[in-house]
């Protein structure tokens, strides 16, 4: 199966991802990492690459589906894969149907973990990291053992700007804006599956394996 996960922050994507790969046996490609390894191997691409990444540029459409058709006819995706950031925009998922396509194959299942917003931005609001050894934590999920101090060496526990309310609500909208065009991309094929992101990390679990296993329906709960 080839596979897209999508979900934003906070809503566990990483996690679901982990048991997907786990399940069917099939490789998380993430493009950093492709871009990363490319570019570590002094690839012909991963150096057209890297010129654009030490510039702070983005790394062009045409450029990154070149890294997806080399990493994609190796022989460990002959029975699928599991997308991890890509693709962002329209032109990207456009291009993406091509490249498939070209390899006799398409796009099986768009899955959107959906959750709603308060709950996001509780999940990514609440975390405390401890300013001397790194260490973090949730009030909510994984609370310190004395209110508001580091467990391993008592030091007082902040949080950090990027886990502020307020910076967790911009992330969230940004990734909406970003995504939404995509997946009415792939929703005018009819591969997308909305899955309830609530409850038990192995419920979520559960409800994403049932659409993989029995195809797409309209939602899953």
């Amino acid at each position: 199966m080839n596979i897209i996960l999508f979900g934003p922050p906070g809503s566990g994507k990483g996690t679901q991802s982990e048991f997907i790969v786990e399940r069917y046996g099939i490789p998380q490609v993430a493009t950093g990492d492709l871009f990363r390894k490319e570019v570590a191997a002094g690839t012909e691409l991963g150096k057209k690459a890297e010129a654009y990444m030490h510039k702070g540029s983005l790394v062009p459409d045409d450029l990154t589906i070149e890294m997806f058709r080399k990493r994609l006819a190796q022989p460990d995706c002959a029975n699928g894969v599991l997308l991890d950031g890509f693709p962002r925009t329209t032109p990207q998922a456009e291009a993406l149907d091509d490249l498939l396509a070209s390899l006799g194959r398409r796009m099986d299942h768009v899955i959107y973990v959906r959750v709603p917003l308060d709950i996001l931005v509780n999940r990514l609001s609440g975390r405390l990291t401890c300013p001397k050894c790194g260490h973090t934590y949730h009030m909510e999920f994984q609370p310190p053992q004395n209110d508001t101090l580091c467990d391993r060496d008592g030091s007082r526990l902040e949080q950090r700007d990027d886990d502020s309310p307020a910076t967790a609500r911009r992330r969230i909208y940004v990734y909406i804006e970003e995504t939404l065009p995509v997946l009415k991309h792939y929703r005018a094929q009819g591969c997308v599956t909305n899955v309830d992101g609530e409850g038990e990390v192995t419920e979520i679990r559960d409800r994403i394996f049932q659409v993989l296993e029995q195809g797409p329906v309209e939602a899953v709960r």
